[in-house]
């Protein structure tokens, strides 16, 4: 009796171990041919479209720098001097007819350009960044103290007043005929330099309709961003009218800041589009997750072509009755290297380009030769957008 309920034990010991065994099996198969896993990607409202006429608005302006340590702008530069004249005469100080006039040095000033951005509902008294660039042949910046200066709008009004200390991210330095430089010393910063006098007026109960601007341009992410805003806030407010402008059509009375604080915090699913972005003077190649790639056979190889310069001297003989020459000898080498082969089956992914191309010791110049070759061919299914 004992050995009978052992044995039924153990087969259903067994039969449950073979059922595991299965639903292990089927939870961790690999997907079917040609099926993908799903992969939703969320985002908010806010970091995908922007309010339409809700925008910035760029600022310049035009200015000296002083406090340079003979940094600045040389004499030959004419601008930077007549800037000074121009500054002294406003504060009572007037070179005319003055001989010393044409005998002033600008070696501790730089003639400069100003650029800033105003933002959205700006009002005076806000602070704005500046970014200052020497207009001019200065050397470095650093050190230097910008001057109250205007900043004009594209209007030709202005908008701001710019003035403080500059903040570098590089420096030069130059010693007996030696230079170093680091960064660019001739570009700098203000943080919050310049202070608003005049803001862009912007009535947002008169934006009506509302639109909502897609930062990407894709009818399958209108229609998300669409469905995502009705079913947060309960009601048929919004309306995709192409695959950028989203229109909202908010009641009579509704509190616009508050229906649209409501709209850009929604998530929404996103379909970004396939892109591959090279730079080709820095060869920098930026490979985006959703690249397809249909099989392809890939051959490349180099052709490397030397040409070396050398400077002999021929020296006559004692009793010759020749003449010392000297005479550049050329010598030409060509190496044409063997064609490297990458051969991408059905299937292959991006990660398995990579990984081939390390292989056969590609740089990244010849990546993007590569990509390009493989756009035309149509084995790369993604936007090709070249810096």
């Amino acid at each position: 009796m004992t050995t009978r309920r052992s044995r039924l034990r153990r087969k259903r010991g067994a039969g449950r171990a073979a059922a595991l065994a299965v639903l292990l099996v089927l939870s961790f198969a690999p997907l079917a041919p040609g099926q993908e896993p799903v992969q939703t990607r969320l985002a908010r409202v806010k970091d995908v479209a922007s309010v339409e006429g809700v925008r910035d608005n760029q600022l310049v302006g035009y200015g000296i720098v002083v406090g340079l340590h003979g940094t600045g702008d040389s004499s030959q530069t004419v601008f930077p001097l007549q800037t000074l004249e121009s500054a002294l005469e406003r504060m009572g100080v007037s070179l005319q007819g003055n001989a010393m006039a044409s005998m002033m040095q600008t070696r501790n000033m730089a003639a400069v350009f100003l650029a800033g951005t105003l933002p959205p509902f700006a009002q005076p008294g806000n602070k704005v960044d500046v970014t200052v660039s020497s207009a001019g042949d200065a050397r470095s910046l650093e050190g230097g103290l910008l001057l109250l200066t205007p900043l004009y709008g594209p209007d030709g009004q202005i908008y701001a007043q710019a003035q403080g200390p500059l903040v570098l991210g590089g420096y030069a330095v130059t010693a007996n005929g030696s230079s170093k430089s680091v960064n660019y010393p001739t570009t700098a910063r203000i943080p919050a330099g310049a202070i608003v006098e005049r803001g862009v007026p912007l009535d947002l109960s008169g934006l009506r309709p509302l639109a909502l601007l897609l930062d990407d341009a894709d009818f399958r992410t209108a229609e998300a961003v669409t469905s995502a805003i009705d079913r947060e806030l309960g009601r048929p407010l919004a309306h995709a009218v192409d695959s950028r402008r989203i229109e909202l059509q908010p009641a009579a009375n509704e509190d616009i800041p508050a229906l649209l604080a409501r709209v850009e915090e929604v998530e929404v699913e996103v379909f970004p589009r396939a892109k591959v972005v090279v730079n080709e003077r820095t060869g920098t190649v930026v490979i985006g997750g959703d690249v397809r790639l249909q099989p392809v056979t890939i051959l490349h190889g180099g052709l490397v072509v030397n040409i070396v310069s050398r400077i002999e001297v021929s020296q006559p003989n004692t009793l010759a009755q020749g003449t010392t020459q000297v005479v550049q000898q050329t010598t030409l080498q060509a190496q044409d290297k063997p064609a490297n082969r990458i051969e991408l089956k059905e299937g292959a992914t991006v990660d398995d380009l990579v990984e081939s191309l390390q292989q056969i010791g590609a740089t990244a110049r010849d990546i993007i030769s590569i990509l390009q070759a493989m756009k035309e061919a149509g084995a790369l299914q993604a936007e090709l957008e070249v810096l």
